[in-house]
């Protein structure tokens, strides 16, 4: 049975398996604690739930109301004009229409990211230039060098998520809206906010109220996610009337279903609820970030997302670890080696109740350390060697541009997929001064009881006029074994280095330059984001603007 349900991972390329295909592979029809799927566990209520099941009969025999009904009570909800909105059966089904109404020739995305930008646009023949977040910055995106990108390569599209899934990295307000401008000539622009309402960097972290009045913007907004409800697939998004009407007038009468309809149709009653959900999960991921930052070699990013990025220790394979914690463990987690610009060192795991948080751990414990079943994951053996995070992207570049052709000649040689590096990785990366090889980490102190927990720093403003520093550059090293040319910290005001200076990938072994690593994540804070009061429904009676920006009615 165990082989049956891990098989599923194998015969499932760009994505995890359902939790419906591994219940039914389970054999008892129970699925395992999900630690893959990001989405919110405390909402709906039970008390909705039960609501929703004493109806169950009418909403499954009728047919839905209108796309347009839908719409305009979510846009009462949420203080928006039906006009700028549309609404999809999941965000999916609108990157889709996105592709197919508003990308022309070329799309640009930083990764890792969430599939469906990279594959989506290759499917209908687009050329997509890829920007890889480097894991020795710990995955944030600048700003500044992904602009000079995107003019390099001549893109039409430029995207962003915000926060980025897997590694829940996060952009101010101001950064986001000064790129905006600066992509004033391009197609599009596309800002992914489908994880934003777990973001608590600042209060007013939505640019909605931005892409209503820019001919250029389109926002991406979640309600699956949000509001725990994956399977009910509706999401919306937020441009120009012009945009927006595109968009919508392609899209069926009814593409939005009768439990959509319901739900939408509930959440007035509901706000205060919401908001204590999203509240509950912001403390959940300081709880749950601390304990896993005590595991020895686990590397811990900082994520404004409902969801934790983390490097396994030297030595552990991802799909090994996903296997055994399946079968051994009846946990599911979230193996990143296929997604491009990512490898099987790195899992995302979705932020979790306590209780089962602890399980996680105890489960990686054995899994990561443990002798039970003899050696718990592969350790390096001679000639084998674990990628960093932009590996994926490497081995791409490798494989389209053969040896060292130039880029632009690649991509419009009709080779589809235009590879991101201003400077071809292969060719400068060289041989980086490291550190001795990484010792095993000395014992930790037990922690002590996380008093006010301090929050984990999300990915500050990048190196436009931003107050604040780069978060990743920050705060209470690890005893150096060695000196090593780490990213100096970049003053606010001064422009970033050009691509071609950056460091190479961080070598297998090494500590992520400038990234928190399991030491220094555990009680670390450092300079750069402060939390903000939570963005949500401020009482029972108000619900805000999808920007989070005041009260209802």
């Amino acid at each position: 049975m165990a082989d049956n349900v891990t098989s599923l991972f194998r015969s499932t390329a760009a994505h995890s398996p359902s939790m419906a295909a591994l219940a039914r592979e389970g054999g008892d029809g129970a699925g395992p604690i999900d630690f893959c799927i990001p989405c919110n566990p405390y909402f709906p209520t039970p008390a909705m739930f039960e609501e929703m099941s004493a109806r169950l009969r009418d909403i499954i025999t009728y047919y839905p109301s209108s796309a347009d009904t839908i719409t305009a009570e979510l846009c009462s909800l949420l203080q928006l004009p039906p006009q700028c909105v549309a609404m999809g059966n999941g965000s999916t089904e609108l990157i889709t229409w996105i592709d197919h109404l508003l990308v022309r020739e070329s799309l640009a995305i930083p990764v890792p990211t969430f599939g469906r930008w990279t594959d989506q646009p290759m499917e209908t023949g687009k050329r997509v230039d890829m920007f890889p977040l480097q894991e020795s910055s710990g995955f944030a995106l600048d700003l500044a060098q992904y602009a000079e990108f995107i003019r390099k390569r001549g893109t039409r599209v430029a995207v962003i998520c915000n926060p980025n899934n897997p590694d829940g990295g996060y952009l101010h307000k101001q950064s986001l809206v000064q790129f905006m401008d600066a992509m004033a000539d391009l197609d599009l622009v596309v800002i992914d906010e489908s994880f934003l309402e777990f973001a608590d960097a600042e209060a007013e972290p939505s640019v909605v109220q931005e892409a209503m009045i820019r001919p250029n913007v389109v926002v991406l907004r979640s309600l699956g996610k949000n509001f725990g409800l994956h399977g009910i697939r509706f999401g919306y998004l937020v441009a120009n009337p012009a945009l927006a009407g595109k968009v919508r007038s392609m899209l069926p009468k009814w593409n939005l279903n009768s439990f959509a309809e319901h739900v939408v149709f509930m959440l007035k009653e509901h706000g205060a609820e919401y908001a204590q959900s999203l509240q509950q999960v912001r403390r959940d991921r300081l709880d749950m970030s601390g304990q896993l930052s005590a595991l020895p070699g686990l590397t811990v990013y900082p994520s404004q997302g409902n969801f934790l990025f983390v490097r396994l220790p030297v030595g552990a394979e991802g799909s090994v670890v996903r296997d055994r914690m399946l079968t051994e463990h009846r946990i599911l987690v979230r193996e990143c080696g296929n997604k491009i610009g990512s490898s099987s060192r790195f899992l995302r795991l979705v932020v979790r109740p306590q209780t089962d948080v602890r399980r996680l751990v105890s489960g990686m414990e054995q899994v990561l350390y443990g002798t039970r079943r003899g050696a718990a994951v592969p350790e390096l053996g001679a000639g084998t060697s674990y990628s960093s995070g932009t590996a994926a992207v490497d081995r791409l570049v490798s494989e389209t541009n053969g040896a060292g052709l130039p880029l632009a000649a690649q991509a419009f040689a009709g080779g589809g997929v235009g590879m991101p590096m201003p400077v071809p990785a292969a060719a400068q990366a060289g041989p980086q001064p490291v550190p001795a090889p990484m010792q095993a980490p000395p014992p930790m102190q037990a922690p002590t009881p996380m008093q006010a927990p301090t929050p984990m720093q999300a990915p500050a403003p990048m190196p436009t006029p931003a107050p604040a520093p780069m978060p990743m550059s920050a705060p209470a090293p690890m005893p150096a074994p060695a000196p090593m040319p780490a990213p100096a910290p970049v003053p606010a005001a001064a422009p970033m280095a050009p691509a071609a200076a950056m460091p190479g990938p961080t070598p297998p072994g090494v500590p992520a330059r400038g990234g928190l690593t399991a030491a220094q994540v555990r009680g670390t804070t450092g300079p750069g984001l402060t939390p903000a009061p939570a963005t949500g429904w401020p009482n029972a009676q108000s619900w805000p603007n999808a920007a989070g920006m005041g009260q209802a009615g």
